[in-house]
């Protein structure tokens, strides 16, 4: 790493994570180049880092040929599509910014000599057979569902990256973020977090997909991003879990949202979509003890911050 003032590119920089990601690498002393098409991504999530000399924003597509001049140090692949309307609405752009990005943004790091790191996902594990799911598992994916739109781009993201590492010897990493929560969630991006909040916060019913019984476990994302940043500065070439693993049912998160907000909404079940993971829980162990790191946010106290979030976009008009 260099000694003061690295270089980090940041696809997919205007997005929740990628922004995030970018206020951390800045307070860490990086100067920031933010790469995003705005296909899901909001300049609002950068307006606050609008002018500052260590941060550039270059509204580029990254499945394109990808110029950036001078050296670069770090390179964060986070450009793509994530939720379940994105995907289902983007399904060719989905597979293409994690393949065709992938392979452009890995062809930069070579060029450059930079450190690569992939955002990949849980998701590659789809409806899982093993509990909690660690590294070492392969998966249980439906390559042809509506969903293997973006299981199969991050699994294939994940082979090429490891391949430029072997064959080329880049020097990558690889996370596979589990869900995760907080300020700057698109409000209809389609994940349960923002969908709870935003249906109790208009007293619109809170729908849950079938029994509610499925389970997930919920990362605030300042936690997340330290993670990431912890893997980014290990010599970890292998796959690593960030997420948190307290898991809890969806009709329980459910009640949950509806009693941190004070609502009244009635909660309606309707089917669950196809290929919908039932459980969904990290096994970080090796991030515990390769990386030293896990989550410290309190559930409770990561909502009201995302909860007050999406009250001032109400405010604002913006939900």
């Amino acid at each position: 790493m260099p000694e003061s003032n690295p270089v980090s590119v940041v696809t997919g920089g205007a997005g929740f994570l990628g922004s995030h990601l970018c206020d951390l690498l800045l307070s860490k002393g990086h100067r920031v180049v933010c790469l995003d098409n705005l296909l899901t991504g909001n300049l609002m999530n950068i307006e606050h880092l609008e002018g500052r000399d260590d941060f550039q924003f270059i509204k580029h597509n990254v499945t394109e040929y990808i110029d950036v001049p001078g050296p670069v140090d770090f390179i964060f692949h986070f450009a793509s599509p994530a939720s379940p309307i994105d995907y289902l609405e983007l399904p060719i752009q989905t597979l293409k910014v994690g393949a065709l990005g992938t392979h452009k943004t890995l062809g930069l790091a070579r060029a450059k000599g930079a450190r690569f790191l992939l955002a990949s996902t849980s998701e590659v594990y789809g409806d899982p057979l093993v509990h909690p799911q660690p590294e070492s598992y392969w998966g249980n994916v439906n390559p042809i569902g509506p969903r293997g739109v973006y299981d199969e781009a991050k699994r294939f993201a994940e082979a090429m990256t490891m391949a430029y590492h072997r064959f080329h010897g880049v020097d990558t990493r690889i996370v596979r973020i589990f869900n995760t929560y907080g300020p700057r969630m698109r409000p209809r991006d389609g994940r349960v977090v923002p969908a709870f909040i935003t249906q109790v916060l208009k007293g619109e019913p809170l729908t849950v997909f079938g029994t509610g019984r499925q389970t997930r476990s919920f990362c605030y994302v300042s936690d997340l991003i330290a993670g990431i940043y912890a893997l980014a500065m290990s010599d970890c070439h292998d796959p690593v879990n960030i997420g948190n693993p307290s898991e809890m049912t969806v009709l329980d998160f459910a009640k949950k949202i509806l009693d941190l907000c004070g609502g009244s909404s009635q909660i309606v079940f309707k089917p669950l979509p196809e290929d919908d993971p039932k459980v969904r829980q990290p096994d970080i162990r090796k991030a515990r003890a390769v990386l030293g790191w896990q989550p410290v946010m309190d559930l409770d106290a990561g909502l009201a911050r995302t909860i007050d979030y999406f009250r001032a976009l109400l405010t604002r008009g913006l939900i």
